[in-house]
């Protein structure tokens, strides 16, 4: 196979996934080993990849690369969702450029129209995540609204129907105005920001009297179908059962008491208006009020509200304040922060509480499964911080309104069959004309004489059923997909859909299929930038993926990603790491190089300095394997990529390669060459689910007899035996390590070259012999190594744990000049203790200094005695 340079990333990584896909690794089909089967969060037709998506999918392609590794029958099925409101709003645009009107064409011609952007643009994120190196089955991907899902959605809903889950009432719901559809309460951003509220006299009928209601929107006082106190307020106890006059369209209103009112704010007065607001409503259903709706679909002021009539809401906001100042009703605004609701999908859009009739799921039953089933872990969320958040939300819950005013969906299946707009729910037409006669009594009744609900369901109605419809879950016929893939073994997805997405997945997995829809949930936190600010395009600190991996590659985005993802918490994402990233497959690339030179001397014997490191990092690598695992089982990616990084680079490049590696242009024993490659193999194993494209390309070149349809993916990933790591050999190492970095400070520190000998000299206070004698010497080219009773004197010395090390300096360096430096440094020395002396022993300042400040010259003191007392050893020992 054609070897790529390491400098050209993309080009071996646009290699080896062509190579992947054209022997259909990541395909999955059911056999007799255990699934382990994961289902992408589907991204919007419209999107394109960024940072959380990148996020999100690295992690479940590490979690599936190394299932597959494991033997598992590793499934990741991709696809895409329709997006609703998202996508009706592009192709609404889109036809808006051409001179073109939803409303003009029809909702079959849009549905054409939509499906071809859908077609044109929808695949983008899909092809962009194979960039990325997602080993998704591609052949399983799917959409949710095509044919058989559509079917899902529509079967899901008449089971609930039927059930009495799903009904229509009128209700106040959350308006987008510029979408014109309802929202969900969890599709609502809520947003503190300034408003203004403004304090306005009623008139009371028959009377010179007036009560003084605040309100933050003057603009719905022309809806106003009543003003309420409280019972028990002795201010407006006279006023009670009178009458008030409504400002502006001068309509009269009754005065009422009610316990809801809140007696400290504002005035304790409050205008009802049950049209919008839903505690207004509520009250109004209680007292039965009139509801006045004045304001249209758009958030235009309505023919209802007989002023201000076509204005945008806002504009009648203001105009409505200048209005009420210049009949003198105004008495006075007050500037407060509001807290005010936002469309997620128009983020610039108020939504607007708004009297509807819609439809409706009924919950309470079904979140009992739900909850009870995440609080005992038979579905376990990581981090568990997530488990008080989820139940708050599922003991708070409110009917879940499904019913969206858009064509681009699935459309509700409720068939309107008279005047009176009485339905039946049923899957076609023809079934519906069935129920209708036997519901009306009318066996004359037409399919033409029947109207399909306009509305369609919301987005989420359809992907809460994912896991199941992915698999074909629905229908009569069964399917061996899905009793083979189902449930799937974890969820990666972000905190933030944990209502919108999460929990309505258990709800349906629960009642529609009896079984959990995931064993695990793994939350990822949100991509912010260093400063911790959520990434946007209008601040300027949302890298372009794809601009990433063209500069550091792939598995060097893949690398940054993942280095800084702890789960649950937000990732401070640093462009630095993928560069990173990508240095650190330069490192592999130069241990690679440096195997691939060495000569093999079949007759050589490896040294003992060889098998030693060779015995030591056989236990390090079980060790730190032991350590990834338990990683893994927690879903702490991050620490088990941390862990392969160092094994790598500090264990193997630095240690172990050093330590073997022979002497300059001199060959290495087979037994050295034959272990050191079998180590670099089980490497690029473990780092493979982290960083696939290098792996491979340098598994497929470490050893000479790879041929056509081999893959280090099928590899097995290596095992690890907690019961057979050697501890004593690797705390010997441990303890070598430290005697071999003093020996190289002192190099350094006194400029003695590494090619000189250096005589070796140890007083052994704590251990019976020093480990790794010959590795020691061969590592810092030490002549011999000797052991003494006394101190040797004339010699640099060191202690590593209670063992005492002298080196004679005579011949390598210049014994005067290095005490005349020795007693500079320790003057220099004792000058800056006396300074913290004085200091602390000034009462005045270790009574008024901050805390810290004394702390610091505290430590201040105690670094110079230890600074000074080493100094002086080495003096005595130079004299």
């Amino acid at each position: 196979m054609e070897k790529v340079k390491n400098d050209s990333p993309n080009e071996m990584e646009k290699k080896w996934y062509d190579y992947w896909m054209k022997n259909d690794f990541f395909s999955s089909t059911p056999d007799e080993r255990e699934p382990f089967t994961i289902v992408i969060p589907p991204p919007n037709v419209t999107g394109v990849l960024h940072m959380g998506h990148m996020l999100n999918n690295t992690i479940q392609d590490v979690l599936i690369r190394r299932a597959r590794m494991l033997g598992y029958n590793a499934c990741w099925v991709p696809g895409t969702d329709h997006a609703s409101i998202a996508t009706e709003s592009k192709v609404v645009n889109l036809l808006r450029e051409q001179g073109i009107n939803k409303y003009d064409i029809g909702r079959e011609e849009f549905l054409k129209h939509a499906y071809e952007w859908k077609e044109k643009y929808g695949g983008i994120i899909l092809e962009q995540l194979k960039r990325l190196g997602a080993s998704c089955d591609w052949s399983r991907t799917r959409f949710t609204m095509e044919p058989k899902l559509n079917e899902a959605v529509i079967q899901s809903f008449i089971k609930l129907y039927n059930k009495g889950y799903i009904y229509k009432d009128w209700k106040i719901v959350n308006w987008d105005p510029k979408a014109q559809t309802t929202l969900s309460n969890e599709e609502v951003i809520r947003k503190e920001e300034q408003s203004k509220l403004y304090y306005v006299k009623y008139a009371i009928k028959d009377s010179d009297d007036f009560i003084t209601i605040a309100t933050t929107r003057p603009e719905t006082i022309m809806g106003d179908t009543a003003v309420c106190v409280h019972s028990k307020d002795d201010r407006y106890k006279h006023l009670h059962g009178k009458t008030a006059i409504v400002p502006m369209v001068n309509r009269e209103i009754p005065i009422i008491c009610d316990d809801y009112i809140d007696i400290e704010f504002g005035t304790g007065c409050l205008k009802v208006t049950p049209a919008h607001d839903i505690n207004d409503y509520e009250i109004g259903q209680k007292h039965n009020l009139e509801i006045i709706d004045t304001i249209n679909d758009d958030g235009t002021m309505a023919e209802a509200a007989q002023i201000f009539v076509g204005e945008d809401r806002f504009v009648a906001r203001k105009k409505a304040g200048e209005k009420l100042a210049e009949m003198g009703i105004l008495v006075k605004t007050e500037d407060i922060t509001n807290n005010v609701g936002y469309s997620e999908r128009n983020p610039d859009t108020v939504v607007e509480p708004k009297l509807s009739l819609q439809w409706f799921v009924k919950m309470d039953e079904m979140v009992k499964p739900a909850l009870e089933n995440v609080m005992n872990d038979n579905i376990e969320l990581f981090p568990p911080k997530f488990k008080n958040v989820y139940k708050h939300w599922l003991e708070n819950i409110r009917d879940w309104p499904i019913s969206r005013q858009l064509w681009w969906g699935q459309q509700i299946p409720a068939y309107y069959y008279n005047e009176a707009n009485d339905y039946v729910v049923a899957e076609t037409k023809e079934q519906a004309l069935i129920l209708a006669k036997e519901k009306s009594g009318n066996v004359n009744l037409t399919l033409d004489d029947l109207r399909q609900d306009e509305d369609v369901v919301d987005t989420w109605f359809s992907s809460w059923l994912w896991p199941i419809s992915v698999f074909d879950g629905f229908g009569d016929e069964g399917s061996k997909d899905f009793d083979y893939y189902y449930p799937t073994n974890v969820l990666v997805t972000g905190w933030d859909i944990i209502f919108f997405w999460v929990a309505r997945m258990i709800f349906a997995g629960y009642e529609f299929k009896n079984e959990k829809p995931f064993k695990h949930v793994y939350f990822t936190g949100m991509v912010r930038d260093k400063q911790r600010r959520k990434m946007s395009k209008s601040l300027g600190n949302s890298p372009d993926a794809i601009g990433l991996i063209d500069t550091y590659g792939a598995d060097g985005v893949r690398f940054g990603m993942l280095s800084c993802a702890a789960a649950g918490n937000d990732l401070l994402f640093d462009e630095a790491l993928c560069e990173q990233g990508s240095k650190f497959s330069t490192k592999m690339w130069n241990a690679f190089r440096l195997v691939k030179s060495w000569e093999v001397d079949e007759t050589l014997q490896a040294p003992e300095s060889a098998n030693s490191i060779i015995n030591w990092f056989e236990q390090r690598l079980s060790e730190t394997l032991v350590s990834i695992n338990d990683n893994f089982s927690k879903y702490r990616l991050s620490d088990a990529l941390m862990s392969t990084y160092k094994l790598i680079w500090n264990d193997f490049c630095s240690w172990y390669l050093e330590g073997v590696k022979p002497d300059y242009q001199k060959p290495v024993s087979p037994t050295v060459q034959e272990a050191t490659v079998v180590f670099f193999e089980k490497l690029l194993r473990v780092l493979h689910p982290f960083m696939p494209f290098v792996t491979e390309e340098l598994w497929q070149n470490l050893r000479d007899d790879r041929k056509e349809g081999d893959t280090i993916m099928l590899q097995e990933y290596p095992a690890s035996d907690l019961s057979s790591i050697g501890w004593s050999l690797l705390k010997d190492f441990d303890y070598t390590t430290s005697v071999i970095s003093e020996i190289r400070t002192l190099r350094k520190s006194k400029n003695i070259p590494n090619k000189d000998q250096l005589e070796l000299y140890v007083k052994l206070n704590g251990i019976s012999v020093q480990p790794y004698e010959e590795l020691l010497k061969k590592l810092t080219n030490l002549s011999k190594i000797e052991y003494v009773d006394d101190k040797v004197e004339g010699a640099f010395s060191f202690v590593v744990k209670s063992n005492e090390y002298f080196i004679p300096l005579a011949g390598n360096v210049d014994v005067e000049a290095e005490i005349e430096k020795i007693k500079a440094d320790l003057e220099y020395v004792k000058g800056s203790l006396a300074i913290a002396n004085k200091k602390l022993s000034n009462e005045k300042f270790v009574a008024g200094a901050p805390e810290q400040v004394v702390a610091a010259e505290q430590k201040k003191k105690a670094d110079a005695e230890a600074k000074i007392k080493v100094l002086e050893e080495q003096l005595a020992s130079l004299i």
